[in-house]
């Protein structure tokens, strides 16, 4: 491996750790549970993102399938001279 390739991983292992830690600590904080406003904000977060993403995800298909995703075609007629 190069040391480019070590550095990057050592800072994405970096950052997990620290997301880890930062997730353990919000995690065990006592303190007052959340508001039912809260829940709700958090459901709709959830829903409308899983809503986004599997509507990307069937267009993604969908184009596959029709062949929008093909590669463009070079057709030597159409060159200026």
């Amino acid at each position: 491996m190069r040391a480019g390739s070590i550095a990057a991983i050592a800072a994405l292992l970096i950052i997990l750790a620290g997301a880890v830690a930062f997730a353990y600590l919000g995690l065990t904080v006592p303190g007052e549970p959340m508001p039912t406003q809260g829940w709700i904000a958090l459901t709709l977060g959830v829903v409308f993102s899983l809503i986004v993403g599997i509507g990307l995800m069937a267009l993604v298909f969908y184009s596959s399938r029709r062949g929008y995703d093909e590669a463009a075609h070079f057709r030597s007629d159409d060159r200026r001279d």
